[in-house]
């Protein structure tokens, strides 16, 4: 029993190894160069998949940029150095966490802009419907006095509206 748990629990644990989407020839030999690598593919959003980083995505283009990550590493670039050269060949959308701009204030306000709107449409939309009575109201004494008067000459109130009474 205890070798089938302990068998188990390896598999599980080693589950996700055989799906990660580096790939030996990908890996660099120096581990600190691979380390910063790792730390930049996983800054950046997979163009295809677009809710996943490039270190996690298996997508050719994903692979494409990991490779071109490691690249700019061994010419010598700084990380911000290659993090910018990505962004200016695919621009902010690149980035899992774009900056704060005026070309991105849409993408960090717009949810929350979307949510206040709908609360006060909603919020609106009920007390509309509290101010606005359920039945018609009953007429005043003059309303009442106007309305005899058009009718003819008897009180509405529970007579015909015709004065000879016939339907």
């Amino acid at each position: 029993m205890m070798t089938r748990l302990a068998l188990a629990l390896m598999f599980l644990l080693a589950a996700p190894l055989a799906y990660a989407a580096i790939t030996p020839d990908e890996i660099l030999p120096d581990p600190a160069m691979e380390a910063r690598a790792r730390g930049l593919t996983k800054q950046l959003r997979c163009l295809v998949c677009q809710n996943q980083s490039i270190d996690d995505s298996n997508a050719p283009l994903a692979r494409d940029l990991r490779l071109l990550v490691r690249e700019r590493l061994k010419a010598g670039d700084s990380d911000a150095a290659a993090l910018d050269f990505v962004v200016a060949r695919y621009g902010d959308f690149v980035l899992l966490r774009p900056p704060v701009k005026a070309t991105t204030w849409l993408l960090w306000f717009g949810p929350a802009l979307l949510l206040i709107a709908a609360g006060l449409f909603v919020w609106l939309r009920a007390r509309r419907k509290a101010l606005v009575p359920l039945g018609p109201l009953p007429l005043d004494e003059e309303e009442q006095k106007k309305l005899d008067s058009l009718l003819g000459d008897k009180p509405s109130r529970g007579g015909s509206p015709n004065p000879e009474g016939s339907p």
